[in-house]
């Protein structure tokens, strides 16, 4: 990358509209001289959030598009695909958050790619059911083709099962039943997923898993057998491989049964159930679909009830899986409330969504949840934080980036009920987000903790306290951390 001074960086941001004057003159008269280093004015405009990593790392490389799509201004890149990136983006009148799924331009080049991709969310935007990502709008103009969807505070499954590396099964079945439950409601449409897997399932901050990317049945069942082996959709060449094995049309609904078995299976064992492989004759391989160990060999504990549904839904034979989404999510209702975890599908279903049985009588409300950010890199550390506050009645939101949980902190949105600042890697940005966490008025009655590492203990006289923000040293104990917690967040606060 180019150095470039403070003045030759503004005035690129401002070329391309990122900042506009009244910005500049702003930020010109608090720094009181145009003579500051380049990175020092970047770092300025990142603290006033004006800037982002993103598009600071895109001007200094001298990029002069992709800044916006349409109405809507690129944040961060939060996640890539065969065909499309997803954007975190705000729209610039309202500052309204979306992701925006765009297609890659070598696709983008492509008519027939262009317009699949078009039809996939022409035919994504009919669904609107609380476990579908809607989508809002669906633009294609010239080579730039893109849908706006609704922004999920969340992960996807793959990127848990990283870090988790499982669930526990009365977890793991409520999150298939949302899977379920969304299944039902476009089968009931005629819509199949045709695309279902692991990144494909997204789980809400509120925990909510909510399906992503409908609509390629439309685009992938008048493939010929030759376009769907060269694919450059692995899971389309899966579903290939299933319907090839067990003699089914290329569109059979029962297809997206099977693979709804697989993420089941899955996160509830740590393990998929077929060989992961990037050959596509092995892909294609009825053998792979022969070769799946039973559920109970591959994990001993997991209750019979939930091992039964996932049999059932992997059966190669597909007249004896089961024969809809309905069906299966029935069950699984059953399952639960053997668990004693019942479920109730969302109230929001439309006509075709399934109908599950009646649920017990309500017991008394929990007390709120209460939501807590922890921004540390340590994915480790990420993970021990979210297990053992969970017990405590914390809902959990982790980031690795300071400017990006900043940023959750928008007018009128309140993403947490207290964040926890961490410098252990990530060192003094982590500082200075808390400090001006503290400083930003739609922020700075919000509780927040710096935690110190044990080599940075000296920063304590930079952190800016009061009653509400506090700084905890390293090492810590748990119990300590839920009492600051206690204090600061009382359990019968209202929750976001």
């Amino acid at each position: 990358m180019v150095e470039l001074s403070a003045e030759q960086f503004a005035q690129r941001a401002f070329d391309l509209n990122l900042l506009d004057e009244r910005q500049l003159q702003e930020i010109w008269g608090q720094v009181g001289s145009r003579q500051i280093s380049g990175e020092e004015f970047q770092q300025l405009l990142l603290r006033r959030e004006l800037l982002t990593n993103y598009q600071t790392e895109r001007l200094l490389r001298g990029d002069r598009t992709g800044f916006f799509y349409g109405n809507y201004k690129v944040l961060y890149l939060i996640g890539t695909g065969t065909f499309a990136r997803v954007y975190r983006a705000a729209h610039k009148a309202t500052g309204e958050i979306v992701a925006l799924k765009v297609l890659r331009r070598r696709f983008a080049e492509d008519p027939e790619q262009a317009d699949r991709f078009y039809r996939e969310g022409q035919m994504g935007a009919t669904l609107k059911h609380p476990n579908i990502v809607p989508i809002a709008e669906v633009v294609s103009q010239g080579d730039c083709h893109y849908l706006v969807m609704e922004f999920i505070e969340g992960r996807n499954l793959r990127e848990f099962i990283k870090i988790r590396k499982k669930f526990q099964p009365a977890e793991a079945t409520r999150l298939v039943a949302d899977v379920a439950a969304g299944l039902a409601y476009a089968f009931g449409r005629g819509i199949c997923h045709r695309d279902l897997k692991m990144s494909n399932v997204l789980v809400s901050s509120r925990g909510r898993a909510m399906l992503v990317d409908f609509g390629l049945a439309a685009a992938d069942k008048n493939l010929s057998d030759d376009a769907v082996a060269n694919s450059p959709n692995p899971r389309t060449i899966d579903y290939a491989g299933l319907e090839r094995a067990t003699g089914v049309r290329k569109d059979d609904p029962r297809s997206d049964i099977y693979f709804l078995g697989c993420i089941f299976y899955h996160i509830l064992t740590g393990k998929p159930p077929i060989y992961e492989t990037r050959d596509r004759i092995q892909r294609l391989s009825k053998g792979r679909f022969q070769d799946v160990v039973p559920i109970l060999k591959a994990d001993p504990t997991i209750p019979r009830p939930i091992a039964l549904v996932v049999a059932r839904a992997m059966e190669l034979d597909p007249t004896d899986r089961y024969q809809s989404p309905a069906e299966m999510l029935n069950d699984l209702t059953g399952v639960m409330h053997k668990l004693d975890a019942p479920y109730t599908p969302p109230p929001e279903q439309e006509d075709g969504a399934a109908k599950a049985p009646a649920s017990p009588p309500p017991q008394a409300p929990a007390p709120p949840q209460r939501t807590l950010m922890f921004v540390e890199s340590n994915v480790a550390l990420q993970d021990i934080i979210r297990e053992r506050l969970k017990n405590s009645g914390f809902r959990v939101l982790v980031t690795r980036d300071t400017q990006r949980a900043l940023s959750r902190f928008t007018e009128g949105t309140k993403a947490a009920d207290c964040v926890i600042f961490s410098t252990g890697e990530l060192g003094e940005p982590a500082l200075e987000a808390f400090n001006h966490f503290g400083e930003n008025k739609h922020t700075s009655a919000i509780p927040a903790i710096l935690l110190l590492d044990e080599n940075h203990q000296a920063w304590k006289k930079k952190a800016k306290l009061n009653a509400h923000r506090v700084v905890v040293s390293m090492p810590i104990k748990l119990r300590q951390l839920r009492e600051v917690l206690a204090k600061l967040v009382p359990p019968t606060a209202k929750s976001v």
